[in-house]
């Protein structure tokens, strides 16, 4: 099987739903000769046109209300938002239009839009560049929220959020876009809703999502030099939570550590922990359940500060230790 990298599997994906199906398109800033800010439609505008990749003004909230008329009209638009800041612009769109029309009309209409956008911390983009805000929209009902963390993830899922009839918010970590794995080059979709156990074990799960996924498979590879066997889940997708796969797993090991790259004050985190205490899961539990996301401060510029703002692996690391120290205390 070849390997491709992250980029290239969301170009991948878009361009196979272009071909398939004319009524998607591709909308955003600087999306079409330049390629978009990360080079996701790098040559694409060659291949599909101007009407089909459309560049736009610099106006977030012109470019998703375009998005929901044409989706209301049977169109299936792809919505590109060079850094998922930008989102704040959008809201209105989203929050109040996209999100409730299907409810409002009572099935008779329905907005089917993707929104993609590459969020998170690492690359010196400072504060307004740099946030990682998918708590907001996971909110807000009628808005589906996707989180990939591989290649082959990304791919089946952005193929799965085009196919469904309801807005979708698909987020993509910038730190992500040059990995790379081996994906399948046909056509193939993964349903939202549905976690992904990255690797087995049995003391501890690490519930991490987007590129703390990444984080918590280093923090395993390094516990398993002290015989601890840490579970790795990725939920892949926030809306829907596949809750069956993390109850399920926190069952097995009794400890949980969810991690996010996200502002931990009010982040999805809490909704994780809080599914987990509300199910038969709590009566295994044999420690605290332990949560990381950002410091509540603003993504700093320089990057020894920014790389300190965010949970690393030796974080994991640690945390797992503790509640494994804790168990066996207890005991």
């Amino acid at each position: 099987m070849r390997e491709i990298t992250f980029v290239e599997a969301v170009r991948e994906a878009l361009s196979q739903e272009m071909r398939q199906n004319e009524d998607v398109f591709m909308l955003g800033e600087d999306i079409g000769v330049y390629g978009g800010a990360f080079g996701v439609s790098r040559g694409m505008i060659e291949e599909f046109g101007k009407e089909r990749i459309r560049n736009t003004p610099i106006s977030e909230a012109a470019i998703s209300g375009a998005a929901v008329g044409a989706a209301l009209t049977g169109m299936r638009p792809i919505v590109e938002l060079q850094f998922s800041d930008f989102i704040t612009i959008a809201m209105d769109n989203l929050v109040n239009q996209a999100a409730k029309i299907r409810y409002m009309y009572g099935g008779k209409g329905s907005v089917p839009m993707v929104l993609r956008t590459p969020a998170g911390s690492g690359t010196g983009a400072a504060a307004q560049h740099s946030q990682s805000l998918e708590a907001w929209v996971a909110h807000v009902p009628g808005l589906k929220v996707v989180q990939p963390s591989t290649a082959s993830d990304a791919k089946g899922l952005l193929k799965a959020a085009i196919d469904d009839n309801n807005p979708v918010i698909f987020y993509e970590h910038k730190l992500l876009y040059k990995t790379s794995e081996h994906v399948p080059e046909e056509q193939y979709s993964i349903p939202l809703g549905q976690a992904d156990v990255k690797r087995s074990g049995k003391d501890v799960s690490i519930i991490a999502t987007g590129i703390m996924v990444h984080r918590a498979l280093e923090a395993a590879e390094e516990l398993e030099k002290e015989g601890v066997e840490v579970e790795v889940v990725d939920p892949r997708t926030l809306v829907p939570l596949d809750t069956e796969t993390i109850i399920n797993s926190v069952k097995k090991t009794g400890r949980v550590i969810i991690a996010h790259e996200a502002v931990k004050r009010g982040g999805f985190g809490g909704e994780i922990a809080s599914t987990i205490v509300e199910s038969e899961a709590f009566d295994f539990l044999d420690a605290p359940i332990k949560r990381f996301g950002a410091a509540s401060v603003p993504i700093p510029y320089n990057p020894t500060l920014e790389k300190a703002t965010v949970p690393s692996a030796d974080d994991l690391s640690a945390a797992a230790r503790e509640v494994v120290s804790y168990a066996k205390q207890e005991v």
